[in-house]
C-alpha cells in the first residue's frame, strides 16, 4: 500500500473547510461554543476539527471509508493481517485481548510483571491467570522478560490455558526472545499475546530487536503515543495468523469503545502511522546515534553507568531498546527517588520512570533527539554535582521488589467478593480486594485474591513515600485498604 498519505486526516480537513452547519455534538460547534480558556490550551484548529462519529465521506458511506484505509495501511505498516485504532491507550488493547480470550476459555498463563491493565482485563473477563515470574535481575533488582524455559514450565502446569500474556520491552528497555517464546506457545496450539506498549516504533529500523509480529506473535499491543507521536491515550492493537479470531477481537474493540470517539485522536494515529512508515528508519537513526553517544557521555559523570546492550545475554534479555535511556545510579549513593526529585526541583528534568537504582528518561521516534539529549546531560551533570557525596554510598544493594503473595482466590471473586475497608497498617494477612501497582511503572505489586505481606505494604507504602502513586487503590491517599471480608 503507498504509506505517504493521510486519508483519514485529509477526510477530516475536508468536512471542517466546507464550515458545515453543525447541527450535532460536541456542543462546542467547532469552537464558538468553547472556553476561552481552553481555547489558549489547544486551540481554534483542534475545536473545529474535532468532527464526531458516523459522519459520511470520513467513517460511514461506500466502503472503504477513509477511517478504514487509515487502519489498513497502520496493519500494512507494522505488519499485521489487521489493526484497530482505540483511543483509550494500551490499557483498552488489553482489556480487549482478556475479553477476546474469554470466549476460548478461562485460563491463561501472564507474565507477572505485566501492566495493571492486563490484570484489570482479566477482572473484567473472568479469567484466571497462571502467573509466571519473570527474570530479576541480580544487580539492578529489576524484572527482564521471561524465558522460553520458564514459559514451557508454566504451560506443562497449566493443561488448559489458552493463551500467553508476555511483556516486551519491558519498562527498562530489555526485550524478549519473542520468537522463541511464541514458538513455545504454538507448539501447544495457543496464541502469543505481546504487550509492546513500548515498542511501537521497533519495526521500522533494522538495529533495532525484532519486533513482536514479525517474531511471530499473533496479538501486539501497542501504545503508539509513547514513542511514535499520536496523541496520549491514543493506541493501536494488531492480530496476525489464524490462533485468534479476529471478528472477536473487533467484537470486543465495540463493546470497550466510546460511541463518541474523539477524531483528534484517531486521527493523530493516522499521521503517527504515516510518519512512522516514510520517515521511520531516518528519525530513528538520528535518535539511536544521538543516545549513542549521549550514553557515553551520561557514563562520563561521576557514579553513574547505563543499561544499554551490555545487557543482552543475561538471563531474560535477547534485546535491547535504546529509546530508553535507564541510568543506573548507584555509584552515586544516592537513590534514584532523591536524584530524580533533585532533578526536577532544580532543572526542571521530568524522568520517565524512577526506583531505587536505575531513572529512565524515554526518547521519541520523531523528536529530534539531539537538544532533548544535550539537556538531559546538563541537568544530571548538575543535579549529580550539586548533591555531592552520599554518607550513604553504600547503603544502595540489590534491592528487588517484595516476593509476590500466595493467590488465594481467583482475581474476579475477590474483586466483587464481600469486602471491609481496613487501616493500612492493619491489612497484613488479609485478602486484597483491589489491585495495587506502584506508579510508575504500574506493574501490580498486590493482585485482588493476593494475601497481604508485611514486605509488600513496606514496598507500596515506601514507594509512596518518595513520590510515586498507586494505581488501584481506592483510597488514594493509601490510609485504607480494602480486604475480602473472611469468616
Amino acid at each position: 500500500m503507498n504509506q505517504d498519505q493521510t486519508p483519514y486526516i485529509d477526510a477530516i480537513l475536508t468536512h471542517a473547510a466546507r464550515e458545515p452547519g453543525r447541527f450535532y455534538i460536541p456542543g462546542h460547534k467547532g469552537g464558538t461554543g468553547a472556553d476561552p480558556a481552553a481555547i489558549r490550551m489547544i486551540g481554534k484548529t483542534a475545536f473545529r476539527n474535532d468532527i464526531p462519529a458516523l459522519m459520511p465521506g470520513i467513517d460511514v458511506g461506500e466502503s472503504p471509508t477513509p477511517f478504514e484505509v487509515a487502519q489498513a495501511l497502520a496493519a500494512d505498516a507494522w505488519g499485521a493481517d489487521r489493526t484497530w485504532f482505540l483511543l483509550n491507550g494500551a490499557s483498552q488493547a488489553n482489556h480487549v485481548t482478556c475479553m477476546a480470550l474469554a470466549h476460548v476459555g478461562s485460563e491463561i498463563v501472564v507474565q507477572r510483571n505485566v501492566h495493571s491493565s492486563v490484570i484489570d482485563g482479566s477482572i473484567l473477563a473472568g479469567l484466571k491467570p497462571t502467573f509466571v515470574a519473570p527474570e530479576i535481575d541480580p544487580d539492578l533488582g529489576i524484572p527482564h522478560c521471561l524465558t522460553p524455559e520458564s514459559l514451557s514450565a508454566a504451560l506443562d502446569q497449566t493443561p488448559n490455558a489458552v493463551a500467553v500474556i508476555i511483556v516486551s520491552p519491558t519498562y527498562f528497555g530489555a526485550c524478549a526472545d519473542v520468537a522463541a517464546l511464541a514458538e513455545v506457545a504454538h507448539t501447544r496450539g495457543i496464541p502469543l499475546v505481546t504487550d509492546e506498549a513500548w515498542g511501537a516504533h521497533m519495526h521500522f529500523h533494522p538495529d533495532l530487536p525484532p519486533d513482536a509480529l514479525s517474531s511471530g506473535a499473533d496479538v501486539v499491543v501497542s501504545s503508539t503515543h509513547k514513542t511514535v507521536g499520536s496523541l496520549s491515550q491514543a493506541a493501536m492493537i494488531h492480530v496476525a495468523g489464524d490462533l485468534i479470531d479476529a471478528r472477536v477481537i473487533d467484537r470486543c474493540v465495540s463493546m470497550t469503545e466510546s460511541t463518541s470517539p474523539s477524531a483528534l485522536l484517531t486521527g493523530s494515529l493516522d499521521g503517527a502511522r504515516h510518519r512512522a512508515a516514510v520517515h521511520g528508519e531516518e528519525l530513528l537513526s538520528e535518535t539511536i546515534d544521538t543516545l549513542a553517544s549521549t550514553r557515553e557521555v551520561i557514563c562520563g559523570i561521576p557514579g553513574l553507568d547505563v543499561l544499554d546492550e551490555r545487557m543482552v545475554g543475561r538471563a531474560g534479555v535477547a534485546g535491547w531498546d535504546p529509546l530508553r535511556l535507564s541510568i543506573d545510579v548507584r555509584g552515586t549513593g544516592w537513590s534514584g527517588y532523591e536524584i530524580a526529585r533533585h532533578a526536577l526541583t532544580n532543572h526542571d528534568i521530568n524522568f520517565e520512570l524512577f526506583a531505587e537504582n536505575v531513572v529512565v528518561a524515554v526518547f521519541g521516534m520523531g523528536s529530534p533527539a539531539a537538544p532533548e539529549a544535550d539537556r538531559l546531560i546538563k541537568g544530571m551533570r548538575a543535579t549529580i554535582e550539586n548533591l555531592g557525596p552520599s554518607s550513604n554510598r553504600e547503603r544502595i544493594p540489590f534491592a528487588p521488589p517484595p516476593p509476590w503473595g500466595e493467590l488465594a482466590m481467583p482475581l474476579r471473586d475477590a474483586y466483587l467478593g464481600p469486602q471491609d475497608v481496613v487501616p493500612f497498617g492493619e491489612a497484613e494477612g488479609r485478602v486484597s480486594a483491589e489491585s495495587l501497582a506502584a506508579y510508575p511503572p504500574g506493574i501490580p505489586n498486590v493482585l485482588p485474591g493476593e494475601r497481604l505481606t508485611r514486605e509488600t505494604l513496606e514496598y507500596i507504602a515506601e514507594s509512596v513515600t518518595h513520590g510515586g502513586s498507586v494505581r488501584g487503590a481506592s483510597d488514594r491517599g493509601l490510609k485504607t485498604l480494602r480486604v475480602l471480608r473472611e469468616s
